[in-house]
């Protein structure tokens, strides 16, 4: 049996309503949990990608994809091991004010996890943090020891590191019309 990783999926889409609720269902039907998806534009007019995260072995995730690319509407998907990609997380948190008064091992703290504060209320601050998940996960378990109201994690944004393959996929389809 094959090991099982954390695969991180591209799909590129035209952007169309209903889209999102058939690529998810390709993993809810296999009982594959989503670890992460987010969507966005890609550097391409009207093209829009989604990057999804989920933990399978490399069998699954071939089939995945396969099964991501009969869908109408989906032009293409890759997949890619971490060493493949370069990606990021942000974390905001949102802790009691109180907590910074007459401490500096909060500011220590923020500055340690290369944080950074985007709002200060008489109530609560929201803190920042960019990286990857066990990284926003280590500021969260710290700010937890000291207090914490909200805390909420985006998911997985990718830039893979060969050029994209779907440029060169399109210029393919583009030469053999010719």
């Amino acid at each position: 049996m094959e090991e099982k990783k954390y695969y991180t999926i591209i799909v590129f889409t035209e952007n169309q309503a209903g889209l999102l609720s058939r690529v998810v269902s390709v993993f809810s039907r296999r009982h594959i949990n989503v670890e992460s998806l987010t969507t966005s534009r890609s550097s391409m007019p009207g093209i829009h990608r989604f990057t999804i995260v989920a933990h399978v072995d490399e069998v699954m995730v071939r089939k995945l994809v396969a099964q991501l690319e009969k869908q109408v509407d989906v032009l293409k998907a890759f997949y890619y091991e971490p060493e493949e990609i370069v990606y990021q997380e942000l974390a905001l948190y949102k802790v009691p004010t109180h907590i910074f008064s007459n401490s500096t091992s909060v500011e220590k703290l923020i500055r340690s996890h290369n944080a950074r504060v985007l709002e200060i209320e008489p109530e609560y601050i929201v803190l920042e943090k960019t990286g990857h998940e066990r990284e926003t996960e280590a500021f969260f378990k710290e700010l937890e020891k000291i207090g914490i109201y909200e805390f909420v994690r985006s998911g997985r944004i990718a830039i893979v590191k060969p050029m994209e393959r779907l440029n060169r996929y399109l210029k393919s389809l583009e030469e053999e019309a010719v």
